[in-house]
């Protein structure tokens, strides 16, 4: 089996920064890509930024230049830096994990979600 825990989430004022860790662990072989999804109240749950295996990164435009995602490849584990943060980034986070696993276990894996909130 394979897990998917985030942390890091909290309550931040507008124009401050948080950052999101996600770290995924059980019979992982690969993973080819991490990313980051959040939903806010009342709306569906979009892409924030996701990295590949290979390096590449790719961000939601209303995090362009504000959000950086990374990852430490040896402790399967990817980061979410957030800077300038804004009311409207008020969301619940997920990590998400494509993994390649022993066991018939590989697939897309998902985090339980941490609560960001940044107030005006």
């Amino acid at each position: 089996q394979v897990q998917v825990v985030e942390s890091g989430g909290g309550l931040v004022q507008a124009g401050g920064s948080l950052r999101l860790s996600c770290a995924a662990s059980g019979s992982i072989v690969s993973i080819n890509a991490m990313g980051w999804y959040r939903r806010a109240p009342g709306k569906q749950r979009e892409l924030v930024a996701v990295l590949t295996s290979g390096g590449s990164a790719n961000y939601a435009d209303s995090v362009k230049g504000r959000f950086a995602i990374s990852r430490d490849g040896v402790k399967n584990t990817v980061f979410l830096q957030m800077n300038s943060l804004k009311p409207e980034d008020t969301a619940v986070y997920y990590c998400s994990a494509a993994v390649i696993a022993t066991m018939s276990a590989s697939g897309d894996y998902w985090g339980q979600g941490t609560q960001v909130t940044v107030s005006s």
